[in-house]
């Protein structure tokens, strides 16, 4: 698998930057690195991601060194590119899509509207099926323009930037809340009797608790800097 091999590695490297960096899941993976990663190693096909379209393939082809394969109308088609549209009137401000959204270009509030961000937009589609109310439509925005014609590669760099600061949100947002959670459960086991502290079942897996959120701050601090953009 790439990251333990070299050539895999510089491998999957460039097929990531030959990708459109839409996020999309589409090709079946969770973001366009894992795809890369599993095209290298031989365990996916080239044709599998409709975002960059026919060129897109004959890009990844010719890194690989290998014919371009139709693309695998499975995942889906190549088409315009579109940006994600909330129905302010039907908005119920649950925030679900804002989660989904994979580059953060959703702005809003529990129980306000939301709106989105065009430029930053990949188009990915997946705060649709999170919309519990169905109020998010995809709107065509280049014409007849599909694929990387529909796309630069300035923006998929864009797109790369802001996910991987979406990957690096998340995981700072759930290792505060770990915190906080073993916060209260030292003070919780600190209020307590100390004969208590060591028979309860339920204190004894407070314990565990503590030290295991003590382990995640550690290797947390081992984690590479906030990325750029």
């Amino acid at each position: 698998m790439p990251g333990t091999d070299t050539p895999l590695m510089a491998l999957a490297a460039a097929l990531d930057a030959a990708l459109p960096q839409t996020q999309c899941t589409r090709c079946g993976y969770p973001d366009c690195r894992a795809y890369a990663q599993a095209m290298a190693a031989g365990e996916a096909d080239i044709n599998r991601c409709p975002p960059g379209g026919a060129e897109g393939v004959q890009r990844l082809a010719a890194l690989v060194g290998r014919p371009p394969p139709p693309l695998d109308s499975t995942r889906g088609r190549e088409g315009p590119r579109a940006l994600a549209v909330i129905d302010e009137a039907w908005c119920i401000g649950c925030t679900l899509c804002i989660k989904a959204c994979p580059v953060d270009c959703i702005v809003g509030a529990s129980k306000r509207m939301h709106t989105v961000i065009d430029a930053p937009c990949t188009g990915c589609e997946l705060c649709v099926p999170a919309c519990p109310v169905d109020c998010i439509a995809m709107v065509p925005v280049t014409g007849e323009r599909t694929g990387w014609q529909a796309w630069s590669p300035a923006q998929a760099e864009e797109a790369r930037e802001r996910y991987a600061f979406h990957r690096w949100r998340i995981e700072r947002d759930r290792r505060e809340n770990d915190e906080r959670l073993a916060a209260k459960a030292a003070a919780k086991l600190a209020d307590l009797p100390a004969q208590t502290q060591l028979t309860d079942p339920a204190m004894i897996e407070a314990k565990r608790a503590v030290i295991e959120a003590a382990l995640q701050r550690a290797r947390a601090r081992r984690d590479e800097p906030p990325p750029r953009g």
